[in-house]
């Protein structure tokens, strides 16, 4: 009898790379496979980084995203576009283009303002064009409560707007056009982490999850990346961000430390359970 193989659902990160595989492309490409999708990438800048912070940061050629992207998209069908750190204006404004042409495609943005040191990986200008450009195509926007505030009051942040509600600054965000927004909570003072969905101007639902110790490497793309992979496998965005969160939560659970600063996500968690199992049998 011939053995039918189905094909797994096609995701397509646009990141910038880490060296450390912690955060960036290199996450993406690792949740994603975990999750049972088949990741592709446009690389949009080198880094140098470890998992302490980042170093330095070199955008690539807007020209280029364009070609690695068009050449990937006329051969291939795509299930979701997921977007992460994007490296300049000119590279946000070609990708606006590109995912403009598939409006039926999922499309999640990341939108990674700094690194867990601090270090500031998109400018205003950037974060201007990604408001301007990306969130009115954006299925979902998944910022952490520092980043929603900064960019719902961007050109116009101020002490008073950091201290702004979560209801205030969703409500904002979706007036920049995201069918949904969430807004996650690992920087609040709270003792469980809650992830708050919003769209049609209210909170959808909320996704609360135990506290975990210690700090993460790529925490937020993980879960960008699993709620892509959960959406090209045809959940609904509910659905979708509730899977991938317990995904990401167990990843983090198995967290390991193989630098000098922050612990990395397990994404292949699973696996060595399993082979753990398969020991003690």
């Amino acid at each position: 009898m011939e053995t039918i193989n189905l094909m797994p659902p096609s995701v397509l990160t646009f990141a910038a790379t880490d060296p450390s595989s912690g955060a960036g492309l290199q996450a993406d490409l690792l949740a994603l496979a975990s999750i049972g999708c088949h990741p592709l990438s446009v690389v949009t800048a080198i880094t140098v980084q470890d998992t302490v912070g980042v170093e330095n940061i070199v955008a690539l050629d807007a020209e280029l995203i364009n070609e690695q992207a068009r050449t990937i998209l006329e051969d291939m069908q795509i299930s979701a576009f997921k977007l992460g750190m994007l490296g300049s204006v000119e590279n946000i404004a070609v990708i606006a283009e590109i995912v403009a042409d598939y409006p039926d495609v999922p499309l999640l943005i990341d939108p990674i303002l700094s690194s867990g040191r601090g270090d500031e990986l998109a400018n205003e200008a950037m974060q201007e064009a990604m408001i301007d450009l990306l969130f009115p195509q954006a299925t979902l926007i998944t910022p952490n409560s520092l980043e929603a505030r900064r960019l719902a009051f961007t050109g116009d942040f101020s002490d008073e707007n950091e201290h702004a509600s979560m209801e205030d600054v969703a409500d904002r965000l979706l007036s920049l056009g995201p069918e949904y927004v969430l807004i996650t909570g690992t920087h609040e003072r709270s003792p469980q982490v809650v992830n708050n969905l919003y769209g049609s101007q209210k909170l959808l639902r909320s996704y609360p999850c135990e506290r975990l110790p210690g700090s993460y490497h790529g925490s937020g793309c993980t879960l960008a990346s699993a709620i892509a992979a959960c959406l090209a496998h045809g959940l609904g965005m509910e659905e979708a961000i509730a899977e991938a969160q317990e995904y990401t939560w167990h990843s983090l659970r198995h967290a390991f430390r193989p630098g000098m600063g922050q612990y990395i996500p397990d994404r292949l968690f699973w696996a060595r359970e399993d082979s753990e199992s398969d020991d003690a049998a």
